[in-house]
């Protein structure tokens, strides 16, 4: 069987270029600009209807004024201007002539020829015909599951899609591991910063041998009603995603990297089973694993895998075939604890064997030899591991950071230490006050936390979703920290939960930060056993303890994270908020988002650039403060005018002036600057800083911030950045302070 290829040509094409036969080549025939302004206006159509949601009904309206304007409105000021300008070349033409010709233009407009009643954009049959046919639309197939009781589901053909994303030269130029084979880079210090620099990538044969496609999957519930309506379960769906895994780190921001393989009815899932609902994904697997995808690009084929799973733990479970159930004897995925005994043993103790391909593959077999309900934990086999030569279920299932810390751990640890905190030293009321009235800036305020609840005691959490909870533990120690002593074992159990999330959250690791995060799990654990002697631990506890080995499996976690994958469900429950329409609903959401990602793809080519800048101003040089124009002189000596922008937005991180940097290092904790100034010189941004001098509060986990005695200003690139995260600075007390994000360390 050859590979996979969206069209025959290709091929033989390709096989005359390495034989250097002869070739006929056409000659290149003019661009048809008629056709390019109409291709051009079917895209912002395209946009508005499947991007922007407005109805079809909306944009014939809007059409069939634009039509009336061009083709009616516009003719006599179109034979007004013609005669001005024949009358300014002294040039004498009958009215009659200059009236026919105005109307000529006006309805031989391109836009006008693409609205007409005859037009390929003036209906809405005709204008999803046009879509399909001119922005390779991969329309959704249905699959059959059960036809007695006519049930099916929408499948987005996954090699169609890949080969649609892989024909865009900006993605295909940005990947990696597909035209040349990925090399390990020698360094003296091992380095993660990506799934390729994991255990698990480097071990897998078909990765590591020889370049490769790699598909990250995401399969997630959600529901596209009101969860506490009378529909709800009525309609949950459950999605499967997935995204191109040869993409550099931070690619996967933009929901557009995001695909759509299938939407399933949930109730489906669960009465037919993964094994049902992955059959025609499997399908399409197998074959880029055994054959390979023809990439016309790169003028050969190339082959590919599922890398890993991305759900949450009960999702990830039921598609490994574990049990499903977190209150059993078998919690984990990882190792064969049980839920008592991580009580007592952690997993730094190797009182747990870990879960392997050998080990799984016996107790798969004891439990179908002995008929058991489960063995270890093993309830099934996992369809991918099965069907797939290159995916292994022990090592295909990552964790997810945010159910265990953000939505598990930290509104659980929370609420425990709160009750203890608020009976001694502060009420609730004061917490929320401090919560509603404290000044945040800028996405720490688009983020903030919410006021605890005051059922918080009784329900043993303090709720939230997860944006708010990583914001409640990370400013917490600023709303509080002058209220409580630097001695209460509540309090520092709190801190060092902070210390865990920045370390987990990291997007580099070294062997070193691996390390110390062991350490600080470890001494977690012995502090909130000490602190909360009657509370048992979660599973999700156990879990964390796992997470310094699966870092050098996977590389950092935070890239494997569901918060990008959660987001997509937007998109789906916008169609339904605006077309409320339930019926044959998953072919209607499907068709929806493979309209909407067609001219996702299709602007691809047209690369969102590095540097945005909304706003500027232009002046010379001279104007500025003698300080800053000497820092700009010293980088460029030969500028006479500079643009000022207040505002910037470079590679995805927005910028202002005031905003805190880490830049560098001194004893080993990271040193910051102030943007005082944002300059562009010559297409390129750099910043104006102020040095800052910068002491650790280890009780507030912040820095304290004053202005460098020397007062020095200079000027950066991005690119010498130690963490390009911007930082905003909070007085507390008579302290100006900084809490951070993310673990910093200078590589």
């Amino acid at each position: 069987m050859e590979c996979f290829k969206e069209a025959s040509f290709y091929k033989p094409l390709f096989s005359a270029i390495l034989n250097r036969r002869d070739l006929t080549f056409e000659v290149p025939q003019p661009r048809d600009l008629t056709k390019d302004v109409e291709l051009k206006l079917a895209s912002v159509l395209l946009k508005l209807e499947h991007s922007y949601l407005v109805s079809s009904a909306a944009v014939n309206l809007l059409l069939e004024e634009l039509q009336y304007l061009i083709g009616t409105v516009s003719v006599p000021v179109t034979q007004k201007t013609i005669t001005q300008f024949l009358g300014a070349h002294n040039c004498q033409v009958d009215g009659s002539l200059v009236q026919e010709l105005a109307t000529e233009i006006c309805t031989s407009h391109p836009i006008q020829l693409a609205i007409g009643t005859q037009g390929p954009l003036s209906t809405a049959w005709k204008r999803n015909k046009y879509y399909i046919a001119k922005f390779s639309v991969v329309e959704p197939v249905e699959f059959v599951i059960d036809k007695k009781n006519r049930r099916s589901f929408q499948y987005i053909p996954v090699l169609k899609t890949l080969q649609q994303v892989l024909n865009c030269e900006t993605i295909l130029s940005s990947a990696v591991n597909l035209n040349e084979k990925l090399q390990s880079v020698l360094s003296e210090k091992q380095v993660y910063r990506c799934l390729w620099d994991g255990a698990i990538f480097k071990e897998n044969t078909l990765f590591s041998n020889e370049c490769a496609v790699s598909l990250i999957l995401y399969i997630d519930d959600f529901e596209v009603c009101n969860p506490l309506g009378t529909s709800r379960k009525k309609h949950k769906i459950c999605a499967i995603y997935w995204i191109l895994g040869n993409l550099p780190p931070g690619s996967h921001s933009s929901l557009s990297s995001i695909y759509l393989a299938a939407l399933i009815n949930s109730n489906d899932v669960k009465l037919y089973g993964y094994d049902i609902v992955l059959e025609p994904l499997i399908s399409d697997i197998l074959i880029l694993e055994q054959h390979g995808i023809f990439v016309p690009n790169l003028g050969k084929c190339v082959k590919g895998t599922i890398q890993c799973v991305v759900a949450d733990n009960l999702g990830a479970h039921g598609i490994a075939g574990f049990l499903e159930s977190f209150s059993g004897a078998y919690i984990c995925r990882f190792c064969t604890a049980t839920k008592l005994e991580i009580q007592t043993r952690d997993v730094g103790s190797e009182a747990f064997s870990l879960r392997t391909e050998e080990g799984h593959g016996r107790h798969l077999k004891t439990l179908e030899e002995e008929s058991l309900a489960n063995c270890f934990g093993v309830k099934r086999r996992c369809v991918l591991s099965e069907k797939l030569t290159h995916f292994n279920v022990t090592t295909g299932f990552p964790p997810d950071i945010v159910h265990d810390l953000f939505e598990g751990i930290v509104p659980v640890e929370v609420a425990l230490c709160l009750s203890v905190l608020t009976s001694k030293y502060f009420t609730l009321d004061f917490l929320n006050d401090s919560i509603k009235t404290f000044p945040f800036k800028w996405t720490d305020k688009a983020n903030c936390p919410h006021p605890v609840p005051l059922t918080y005691k009784i329900r043993k959490t303090v709720g939230g979703n997860s944006h708010e909870n990583w914001s409640l533990i990370r400013f917490l120690p600023l709303l509080l920290g002058q209220k409580v002593p630097a001695d209460e074992p509540a309090w520092n159990l709190l801190t060092d939960l902070k210390d865990i999330v920045d370390l987990v959250v990291t997007p580099v690791h070294t062997d070193e930060t691996i390390a110390y995060l062991n350490f600080k799990i470890s001494e977690h654990r012995v502090r909130f056993k000490e602190v909360f002697p009657d509370t048992n631990l979660l599973p999700k506890h156990h879990f964390l303890e796992h997470y310094p080995q699966l870092i050098r499996q996977f590389g950092p976690l935070v890239s494997l994270w569901t918060l990008r994958f959660e987001a997509k469900h937007s998109f789906f429950k916008r169609v339904v908020r605006h077309t409320r329409c339930f019926k044959n609903v998953l072919l209607s959401l499907a068709q929806r988002h493979q309209l909407s990602m067609a001219h996702q793809i299709y602007t691809c080519g047209f690369p969102k650039p590095l540097l945005e800048v909304k706003k500027f101003s232009t002046v010379s040089i001279d104007v500025l403060k003698d300080d800053i124009a000497r820092a700009v002189k010293h980088k460029n000596p030969n500028v006479k005018e500079v643009s000022l922008a207040e505002n910037v937005t470079y590679n995805g991180f927005n910028y202002r002036l005031g905003m805190i940097l880490a830049h560098g290092s001194l004893e080993g904790m990271p040193a910051f600057i102030e943007i005082i100034q944002m300059v562009v010189l010559q297409k390129e941004l750099v910043f104006i800083v102020r040095k800052l001098s910068a002491w650790y509060l280890e009780h507030f986990r912040a820095y304290q911030l004053e202005i460098s005695p020397t007062k020095e200003i200079e000027v950066l690139e991005p690119s010498q950045l130690t963490d390009p995260y911007p930082l905003a600075d909070y007085t507390v007390g008579t302290m100006r302070l900084i809490t951070l994000k993310r673990y910093i360390h200078d590589l």
